[in-house]
């Protein structure tokens, strides 16, 4: 398994993807905006994968 997590930064918010393998996708990609939620949102996310 190659885990990989693709991240396209713009301005007011960022789109996240992840992969567990060459196209084979973990989850819907989603939207994290560029706030204090929006970071929770991305550190449960990080805490999700690592379990």
């Amino acid at each position: 398994m190659n885990p990989v997590v693709a991240m396209d930064v713009a301005k007011g918010e960022s789109q996240i993807q992840d992969f567990l393998d060459k196209k084979k996708t973990f989850q819907k990609s989603f939207k994290v905006e560029h706030t204090l939620a929006g970071l929770e949102k991305l550190m449960s996310f990080s805490q999700m994968l690592r379990e």
